[in-house]
């Protein structure tokens, strides 16, 4: 893989066990059958797969009793460089889940219902749909697992579909980049790696993990309809957002910190406060703010 993929095993974490290509298809079935048998009922599973054993991995689905949920596109950056045929820049997401229970999907967990973008789109619409833009992690000369997904990736999925205290599984952990996520979410975490290198590498960084301690950096998304939505902005609340809006940023705030406390404090959407500040002419520079004439 190193030549295909034009790594440089020297900083490749040694341990990884391959599988032949002339083994995948029966690997495929087993792995995936068993778990279908230790998911709840209800369960979600994500499987990560790139084009070369995408239809390996279908096959052994559809000898299972697990039901597709989405079929998403993910698509990275420092996709593999060819001269000859177009560039691979996107691997496959298989989320399935297992019937019998009520499948945890967490609609509100990273954008509010009604939040809005710079553009007027649904924050929320866009964060769900089914082609991920997510960067590859770039960690040039550190080692590193061969397959490790990126944090962002990770917590997206374990956020949408997994509530505090729950179970997180994976059935390869590799780098651990799961279970350093779930944990970092104040999820609980179990797992299985057959190097037991990797393993005696990675397990002390796990225990130094404290449960939770993601959650703070996460964004809060704004769910429910803010309490003066749609309500026309008074004389004496635009003048309240230009003075404090001033007062956020020339204490130090950014402007996406102003903006959230002032939705807060007035009551408003977020895309409302940004629309409003441009109505009134603010602008920012240097730290400091300043009104255009109207």
């Amino acid at each position: 893989l190193h030549r295909h993929y034009n790594r440089d095993e020297r900083f490749v974490i040694d341990g990884y066990v391959e599988v032949a290509a002339a083994d995948y298809g029966e690997f495929s079935c087993r792995r995936i059958a068993e778990a279908e048998r230790i998911l709840r009922p209800g369960g979600s599973i994500y499987i990560v797969s790139g084009y070369t054993n995408l239809y390996h991995i279908l096959h052994a689905l559809r000898g299972t009793h697990l039901r597709e949920v989405n079929h998403i596109i993910w698509r990275y950056n420092f996709g593999v460089y060819t001269s000859r045929k177009y560039i691979s820049s996107h691997y496959h997401i298989l989320f399935y889940e297992k019937p019998g229970g009520e499948r945890t999907f967490n609609l509100e967990s990273r954008y509010g219902a009604l939040e809005r973008g710079p553009d007027n789109r649904s924050l929320n619409y866009s964060d769900r749909e089914d082609v991920w833009c997510i960067n590859r992690d770039y960690k040039p000369g550190r080692a590193k697992n061969k397959n490790e997904l990126p944090a962002e990736l990770l917590t997206k999925m374990i956020q949408y579909s997994s509530n505090e205290g729950d179970l997180v599984c994976d059935m390869f952990l590799g780098g651990f980049s799961t279970a350093k996520a779930a944990i970092g979410l104040n999820r609980r975490v179990t797992g299985f790696e057959v190097s037991e290198e990797i393993f005696e590498r990675k397990i002390e960084e796990i225990r130094a993990i404290r449960p939770g301690c993601l959650l703070p950096t996460l964004r809060r998304p704004e769910t429910g309809a803010p309490r003066n939505q749609g309500r026309p902005w008074s004389d004496a609340e635009r003048e309240t957002l230009v003075s404090r809006f001033s007062e956020v940023i020339e204490s130090g705030g950014t402007k996406k910190r102003a903006v959230e406390t002032l939705a807060e404090e007035l009551g408003r959407g977020r895309w409302a406060i940004e629309k409003m500040l441009r109505k009134e002419g603010v602008v920012t520079g240097g730290g400091r703010v300043y009104r255009q004439q109207r």
